[in-house]
């Protein structure tokens, strides 16, 4: 077909930017070759037809994709659908094979359909173009550029101008993880995004992890005195969320696509292969989870990842909370840590539930570790993120008698003979593992506060 891609965009464009009327379109149209085109309203109509009244929520190229198949022959089209669709459309959009050249190049940005009432409550800063979005985090545009592209620069300027200080620290259960810290003046450009915009925007109620008045504690309390608790594992949560799903994230929060994009950008990383080349770090990490890591995805040690986290996992959240009511049960969230508990009618379930849960993570982006799927029955210790459950939230029993033990020989002997590891404020360091006891049980807490006073700090 003689009609060319780009011909196509440019007439997307300005068809976006008009009202999604009739005559809007048709004078769309008119703009763009400057003069009246006959074809123009049986096209426009069969547009808007195909569209509806979600016509501005269609991007560029799902617009394009349309007008391609409005002006192509209906032998072009493949399969028994695309043959409906051409008896639809024969008497409204007439064929043509060429259209005339572009006169005029739509620069306006695509109208907005009116937001959600629920979007519009949030408050959220509106960033109608990327000039808007540059001024908004004080930076130029250029710079913007610069900070989200950092993958595409050359190899050999990776290290020198990549933006993310990178550190592998060894996983509890094995292997290693990868913490990818921003420099200075991304870290302040994704800390104004946390802050104004995905603070914003509420994750589920399931999600515990990384909100205010939320903790591993209020995570575990939800379970505790159940007779059944199935606890599973997200496999590499964070480099599993990649680039596409985060500009659906902020597309879904109301900005345009370019908006969108340069946002997710900003929020995403892709790991050098420098990063990725020591030794030890080919023998711990796994194929999938070097190609994860090569490619854009959220990196752990960003301030938005875990809030994008949060909110790119409400799908699933829903799903599976929705699949732990139907059994009587209860669902929440800790980042990738997901427990269930119920009665005896759920441990009935239990031995085929883990592949339910399996299932619906693998169709919203996830996947389970089943080497830590973990099923604790009444009379065995129930631990959720370190904390026992059984009848009530409590630390477990070997940590506070290792903490009770330090704190004694620090009043005995001095907490010098007790900072074995060489902490450079061992002080702080039992003041937070005295802090993280009491909020999980304050009685126990008071006893090992009374030991901390009567050390003698020198």
């Amino acid at each position: 077909m003689a009609i060319e891609k780009l011909t196509l965009l440019a007439l997307a464009d300005t068809l976006l930017a008009a009202e999604a009327s009739l005559a809007g379109q048709v004078a769309a149209c008119t703009r763009v070759f400057g003069a009246s085109q006959p074809w123009a309203p049986p096209v426009c109509a069969a547009l808007l037809a195909r569209t509806g009244a979600d016509f501005h929520h269609f991007s560029r190229h799902e617009i394009a994709d349309l007008l391609r198949q409005l002006f192509t022959p209906a032998q072009e089209h493949d399969g028994a659908d695309a043959d409906a669709d051409a008896d639809a459309d024969a008497d409204a959009a007439p064929l043509v094979t060429v259209l005339p050249p572009v006169r005029r190049y739509c620069t306006d940005p695509p109208l907005r359909p009116p937001q959600a009432d629920w979007l519009a409550a949030l408050g959220l800063p509106p960033l109608h173009s990327v000039g808007a979005l540059a001024a908004w985090l004080d930076e130029p545009v250029g710079a913007l550029g610069w900070l989200a592209d950092q993958w595409r620069l050359p190899p050999g300027e990776q290290a020198r101008l990549q933006h993310y200080h990178y550190r592998w620290v060894p996983k509890r259960s094995g292997g290693l993880r990868l913490i990818e810290i921003p420099k200075a003046r991304l870290r302040r450009i994704q800390q104004q995004i946390l802050r104004r915009i995905l603070d914003l925007a509420p994750p589920h109620a399931a999600a515990h992890g990384f909100r205010r008045g939320r903790s591993s504690v209020t995570h575990a309390a939800l379970h505790a005195g159940r007779h059944t608790v199935i606890r599973m594992d997200l496999k590499d949560f964070f480099p599993s969320i990649q680039y596409a799903r985060i500009v659906a994230l902020f597309d879904k929060l109301g900005y345009p696509e370019q908006v969108a994009g340069l946002l997710a950008r900003l929020c995403v990383n892709r790991t050098p292969t420098s990063a990725l080349r020591e030794r030890q770090v080919a023998e711990a990490v796994t194929w999938s989870e070097r190609q994860a890591l090569k490619s854009p995805h959220l990196p752990q040690g960003s301030p938005c990842s875990p809030a994008l986290a949060n909110l790119c996992a409400y799908r699933l959240d829903i799903r599976l909370e929705t699949l732990a009511q139907s059994l009587g049960a209860r669902y929440s969230r800790y980042a990738d840590d997901l427990v269930f508990s119920g009665d005896r009618n759920f441990a009935r379930a239990a031995d085929r539930f883990h592949l339910q849960v399996a299932a619906i993570a693998l169709e919203e982006g996830f996947r389970v570790n089943t080497r830590k799927t973990r099923l604790m029955r009444e009379g065995t210790r129930q631990q959720v993120t370190g904390v026992v459950i059984n009848r009530h939230p409590n630390i477990a029993r070997d940590d506070y008698d290792q903490l009770k033990a330090t704190l004694t020989n620090c009043v005995r002997h001095g907490p010098a003979s007790q900072n074995r590891d060489g902490r450079a404020d061992f002080r702080a360091y039992l003041a937070g593992r005295i802090s993280y006891v009491k909020m999980v049980n304050a009685q126990r807490a008071a006893r090992l506060q009374r030991l901390a006073d009567a050390i003698v700090w020198r």
